[in-house]
């Protein structure tokens, strides 16, 4: 029986209904995947406008599929770009798709992993302020991310894969000098996992770890928080990059971009990201 992959459109006044058909359409995954778009509009939307109705159509759909995934009837979950304004407008709390799928599984350790064969990043947070993410750069919580990303490399075909963690302030604090987190948080961590038997070594500067790792030297990267992670992956595989939550008891990929209202309705959007999600998912 070949998978059953569910694939949310997101918001659907986005390019993410364009995307996902485009993807459905290459014929890549014909035989492959059983290939579900979930979430289209019964009738047409006004594309490329920010609405309050478009937000709740996203989350009811994501909750739907998320269910489905739980109960059995989908393999994994591949969703499209959802815009947070919008679901705002809904009157629905929501600070991005991680988060809100962890809160529908009741899974309470979760992190954004985003892959590509050029890089692997990790984050030990991702939406909040630069000040929550300083807060949140925790022994315990730099720890928890370790471990899953130990998961993501043996998830990933490289169980005995290299770590490397970055530091959060400007050389690794340089001794003090720019901070203590490095020192009292990162490098008791990272003590800990190597006790723990992980092959991980940091922190590092964060200006040349995750060269580095698209290098070869390293197979993932702790990044402390959204930016720091993000910039890198971008830069170096934009296209490529896919969206993976580590933590849940599903399946769940995701694209790495938004919902590009400007370019939304207009057949100009490139499917290449949402067909490197669904690839990932089945792998």
């Amino acid at each position: 029986m070949i998978p059953r992959l569910g694939i949310t459109v997101g918001d659907p006044a986005g390019i993410g209904p364009e995307v996902a058909a485009k993807a459905v359409a290459s014929g890549r995954f014909e035989g492959r995947a059983d290939l579900r778009i979930l979430g289209l509009p019964d009738s047409p939307v006004p594309m490329g406008r920010p609405s309050a109705d478009c937000g709740r159509m996203a989350i009811e759909t994501l909750r739907r599929a998320v269910a489905d995934c739980l109960a059995g009837r989908l393999d994994a979950l591949v969703t499209g770009p959802i815009n947070k304004y919008t679901v705002q407008l809904a009157g629905i709390e929501f600070s991005g798709h991680t988060d809100f799928i962890a809160s529908l599984c009741g899974s309470p350790q979760v992190r954004m992993l985003l892959a590509s064969d050029r890089l692997r990043v990790i984050h030990v947070s991702t939406h909040v302020s630069l000040v929550e993410a300083c807060r949140r750069a925790t022994a315990d919580r730099i720890f928890q991310t370790i471990q899953l990303a130990a998961i993501g490399l043996e998830l990933l075909g490289l169980s005995s894969g290299r770590i490397a963690v970055a530091g959060l302030n400007p050389h690794c604090g340089e001794q003090g000098l720019f901070g203590l987190e490095d020192r009292v948080e990162i490098i008791p961590a990272v003590e800990r996992a190597l006790a723990a038997g992980f092959h991980v070594q940091g922190p590092i500067s964060p200006d040349a770890v995750f060269l580095r790792a698209a290098r070869g030297e390293f197979d993932m990267v702790v990044a402390m928080y959204h930016d720091q992670g993000h910039i890198p992956s971008k830069l170096l595989a934009f296209e490529e990059t896919v969206n993976i939550t580590l933590g849940l008891p599903i399946i769940r990929t995701s694209v790495d971009h938004g919902t590009a209202f400007d370019i939304a309705g207009k057949n100009l959007a490139d499917p290449t990201n949402m067909i490197w999600a669904i690839e990932m998912a089945l792998r």
